[in-house]
């Protein structure tokens, strides 16, 4: 068969692959959006105690916290995409009574946030939020843990490249977002590319991820894992899905966080 003839036979296949190659590229932030974030699921019902703080661009960011003053770290919690404060209420309160302060935000459209969801938003967010338990809660870096669930991942990986914390928690994250959708880095300008970030954390790191999770494939905290500098530990739960990952893992989820703050106090954490 000549060259012209063989030709002639695929590049029709070819010119489809490009077409729909290049209107995957045009759709993914569109179908990232829609998949990232979902603030009308949540409560939209806020905690006693929660405070707003104005942020640069004039939106308040709703924040949270349960001080504890006998503990040795503050949980700083980054939520998942479809609940927010008043969801999280029962679970961030189990946190405060194994023995941990506890501060959380909600993101820019959600609860009580102002402004428009959006991965910028978030990162600029969590800032506001960081200032103020800085600045006005007095907890210094070495005493936060911060914890990211799900698209919490994101925020929470950003926040522990930009500081040297006490230690950094990933349940249920993935390497980036459109590689939830792909499996592997085919688009450009993804979001959240946890994954590259990952070797530049400078704090002990603890992932914990179920293995038959639905949402986010256990393939990616594996990948977290891997790419995570040393100290690190990891936590897999046989079983657990997406949204059961707690009941699913049982007295172990409460021992691996102590086992974790055992290493970041170790680490160069706070002490008592």
């Amino acid at each position: 068969m000549s060259a012209a003839r063989w030709w002639m036979i695929i590049r029709m296949p070819i010119l489809a692959l490009f077409i729909a190659y290049v209107a995957l590229v045009i759709a993914a932030p569109f179908l990232a959006q829609a998949m990232l974030y979902h603030p009308q699921l949540g409560s939209r019902r806020a905690p006693e105690g929660l405070r707003k703080v104005r942020g640069a661009d004039g939106h308040d960011v709703a924040v949270w916290h349960l001080p504890n003053p006998s503990a040795r770290f503050t949980m700083w919690v980054f939520h998942g995409n479809a609940e927010d404060l008043g969801d999280l209420e029962p679970w961030l309160r189990q946190l405060h009574a194994a023995g941990y302060a506890v501060f959380a935000f909600d993101y820019p459209g959600y609860g009580h946030s102002g402004g428009r969801t959006v991965e910028a938003s978030l990162y600029a967010a969590a800032r506001v939020a960081r200032a103020y338990l800085r600045d006005v809660l007095r907890v210094s870096p070495a005493q936060t843990l911060l914890y990211g669930r799900s698209l919490g991942s994101g925020p929470a990986v950003q926040m522990a490249t930009e500081e040297r914390v006490g230690g950094l928690i990933v349940q249920s994250g993935f390497m980036s977002a459109f590689r939830v959708m792909t499996r592997w880095p085919l688009l450009p300008f993804d979001q959240f590319t946890n994954l590259n970030k990952m070797p530049g954390v400078q704090c002990p790191v603890l992932v914990m991820h179920g293995q038959a999770d639905e949402v986010i494939p256990f393939r990616h905290g594996e990948a977290l894992f891997r790419a995570a500098p040393n100290p690190k530990l990891k936590f897999w739960v046989p079983g657990a899905g997406h949204n059961n990952f707690l009941e699913s893992a049982g007295d172990g989820y409460w021992n691996a966080l102590r086992e974790f703050s055992a290493l970041g106090a170790k680490s160069g954490g706070a002490s008592r």
